[in-house]
């Protein structure tokens, strides 16, 4: 297969999947990971693709990227934001956490909490920390969607108001520059508004690749988080609003966080 043929295979699994890595394109293609960078880097100049930590994301972001691939985009990213997240959160505290890889990654670093009440609507969260004796977890009711574990719908919605916690830890699918926080799944979108109307202190946690996507459902707005964490900001409209709403922001890619 010629370098063309290959780079526009590569581009029509991005667009399919959201987002390809490296790892994955090797073993697809059979060739050496030197030269599937250099097919993406050829892509991103072209602006077909956008580059990430370990591959790519097509520019479009319409379609929601399959759940075991978002694992991979910006994995050593994520793990930062949740390391950051949780040294924020006190022992004895009560949060909510709902879907996404980056909340997961912010499960996984609570690890080493005590007397923490977790509740959410995230089956892998559920289960990654309910094997920590210190740690209580409090699952949402509600329909299962298979895609992801995450746990949707009315039933969600009316659970999560039963409560009103310490801290809300929120994923969300996109970021626009005016500050619109996106999601794919209406249901979802329901859940994650709730759990933002029912937390003292809401966390937002995303990556940099969000600010290169888009999705139809709107959850709100940055201005109703607190705290807003990722490894980094390319928008001034961004930094400006943080300001304006008096939000921390904190860029895991700095050696000094930026209020």
């Amino acid at each position: 297969m010629n370098p063309q043929m290959r780079q526009a295979q590569i581009v029509e699994l991005a667009r399919q999947k959201g987002g390809v890595t490296v790892e994955q394109l090797v073993e697809a293609f059979e060739v050496t990971p030197q030269t599937i960078r250099k097919d993406l880097n050829i892509l991103c100049d072209r602006g077909a693709l956008k580059r990430t930590h370990g591959g790519a994301i097509h520019p479009s972001g319409v379609e929601n990227v399959e759940y075991e691939a978002r694992r991979q985009i910006a994995t050593e990213e994520k793990q930062a934001i949740g390391r950051a997240a949780a040294a924020l959160i006190p022992d004895n505290a009560s949060l909510f956490i709902n879907i996404g890889t980056t909340t997961e990654a912010v499960s996984q670093a609570l690890s080493e909490h005590h007397g923490l009440m977790v509740i959410t609507n995230n089956i892998n969260v559920a289960n990654r920390l309910r094997t920590v004796p210190s740690v209580e977890v409090v699952i949402a009711g509600g329909v299962v969607r298979p895609s992801d574990g995450g746990i949707v719908g009315e039933a969600a919605v009316d659970f999560i108001r039963q409560f009103k916690v310490d801290f809300a830890v929120i994923g969300v699918s996109a970021i626009d520059p005016d500050g619109a926080l996106l999601d794919f799944d209406f249901r979802e979108v329901k859940v994650a508004q709730a759990i933002i109307a029912n937390a003292r202190h809401v966390i937002l946690v995303s990556d940099a690749t969000k600010f290169s996507r888009t999705a139809p459902v709107r959850i709100g707005h940055l201005s109703q988080a607190h705290t807003f964490i990722t490894d980094s900001c390319p928008h001034d409209s961004i930094r400006r609003l943080c300001d304006e709403a008096d939000i921390r922001l904190i860029e895991t890619n700095f050696s000094q966080p930026q209020d």
